[in-house]
């Protein structure tokens, strides 16, 4: 079956944001590779952008949440438009309220985690750095 990792784009906070990420869904990071890291005279890097993350991984589950930081060359990504969200499907409610609430800490709440007219335990938010997610429990889904 075909896997799903999530990457993302942002203006030079992608260490801030997956440390951010890192510290609410625990693990370590299984790549990281910095723009000064891939520099050669084909790959010119400016100094200032040289310690930005070209990629970073950090694996949740048997999947891994991606992303790196756009070189001003390419011009900005808008960081409020992302189109999509991101989401997570809690073993337990309280799986749910840990990652809902560790994750929308300085976001914006779109539906408080509680249980949905669905019958599962289930929240949206956009995180401080402008990602979307969807934080669900659902009892009769068995992952």
């Amino acid at each position: 079956m075909a896997q799903i990792n999530p990457h993302f784009n942002f203006n030079g906070n992608a260490e801030e944001a997956f440390n951010f990420y890192k510290s609410v869904f625990g693990g370590e990071f299984s790549k990281i590779i910095r723009f000064k890291d891939i520099a050669s005279d084909n790959f010119p890097v400016a100094a200032h952008e040289a310690n930005k993350i070209m990629h970073i991984a950090l694996p949740i589950g048997s999947s891994s949440l991606m992303a790196n930081d756009v070189p001003e060359m390419m011009g900005k990504t808008n960081e409020n438009e992302n189109r999509s969200k991101i989401v997570v499907n809690a073993q337990s409610k309280e799986e749910a309220d840990k990652l809902f609430n560790g994750l929308s800490v300085g976001g914006q709440i779109e539906i408080p985690i509680s249980e949905s007219p669905w019958a599962s335990y289930f929240g949206m938010f956009r995180d401080k750095y402008g990602i979307e997610w969807m934080v669900e429990f659902d009892p009769n889904n068995k992952l």
